[in-house]
């Protein structure tokens, strides 16, 4: 069997603790009901990875804004985009990496101190924390808001 990847996003304005998001997933996953036959998932339906996916994003979102305002910054806006890749292994279907794509806007940050938060925030995640995955993640500054 082929491995298959499920994503959510997540958008957060704000600071982790005056701040306020919203999740997307592509099949409206907090919406609707999980969707299997015969033990494996549709990939056209919602199903528990793509929930994954939207918790991990909206976790790690969370604790970025948090370790910026740690650090003395303020975050305007985190978009954050995790992707979760299930592979069928000897065991039956497993997650087996979550790719973190994120890119914020933040006021008066240098690069380096961007980077820094990002990498705390990956390493504190507690959703992340607690998966048996490979973790990626790829971090950009918008200097444009």
């Amino acid at each position: 069997m082929k491995s298959y990847a499920r994503y959510a996003s997540v958008r957060w304005l704000g600071t982790g603790q005056r701040g306020k998001g919203a999740i997307n997933t592509p099949f409206a996953a907090l919406k609707m009901a999980a969707d299997a036959t015969d033990g494996v998932l549709k990939r056209n339906g919602t199903n528990p990875p793509e929930l994954v996916a939207a918790a991990a994003a909206g976790s790690f979102s969370l604790t970025l804004a948090s370790e910026l305002a740690e650090a003395g910054y303020k975050s305007r806006q985190i978009d954050t985009i995790a992707t979760v890749t299930m592979e069928h292994l000897a065991n039956g279907w497993t997650l087996t990496q979550i790719d973190l794509n994120v890119t914020a806007a933040v006021i008066k940050v240098a690069e380096c101190d961007f980077v820094d938060a990002a990498l705390q925030a990956k390493a504190n995640c507690p959703i992340l924390r607690a998966l048996n995955a490979n973790i990626s993640m790829s971090a950009k500054l918008n200097r444009n808001q």
